[in-house]
């Protein structure tokens, strides 16, 4: 039997220039204003946005517990696209391992096509408890960008 698909893929059209949502997913100061899954705030981002650059987020959940999540920026061309792992540091999916992240901004006069690709899963649950994840931190970042 085949192993099951681990690699998670959602593309999104935000109605905003590319080089905004690129900077939204880019700067600390703006992810804090929305990155996270709805009703979960970020109070502290670091960026250290070039190849080699680390990235540290801290969510803090309506329960009052913060999880951590890192990384280092593998891939890094403005405003098109970026690669970077993502590893728990804390909460519910702390030691499932390092993943990967590949975001790709396509403009699309005036308006940014978004694909995001998470790969190397270490199992369905996991995958698919990020796809939630994702989904809602899409639905944060167009109330953000509006």
């Amino acid at each position: 039997m085949p192993a099951p698909e681990m690699t998670l893929r959602i593309t999104q059209t935000f109605k905003a220039p590319r080089e905004k949502v690129f900077r939204a997913w880019t700067a600390p100061e703006e992810l804090k204003r929305w990155f996270g899954p709805e009703g979960v705030a970020c109070p502290e981002a670091e960026v250290d946005l070039r190849p080699g650059g680390r990235y540290r987020i801290a969510f803090l959940e309506p329960e009052g517990d913060t999880i951590r999540v890192g990384g280092v920026f593998q891939e890094v061309q403005p405003p098109e696209k970026l690669v970077y792992t993502w590893e728990w540091e804390s909460g519910r999916s702390a030691g499932t391992g390092e993943t990967l992240v590949t975001v790709e901004f396509r403009d699309q006069k005036g308006s940014t096509e978004l694909t995001l690709t998470h790969e190397r899963f270490p199992n369905e649950e996991t995958r698919d408890h990020h796809g939630w994840g994702w989904n809602s931190c899409f639905d944060c970042l167009v109330k953000f960008l509006a």
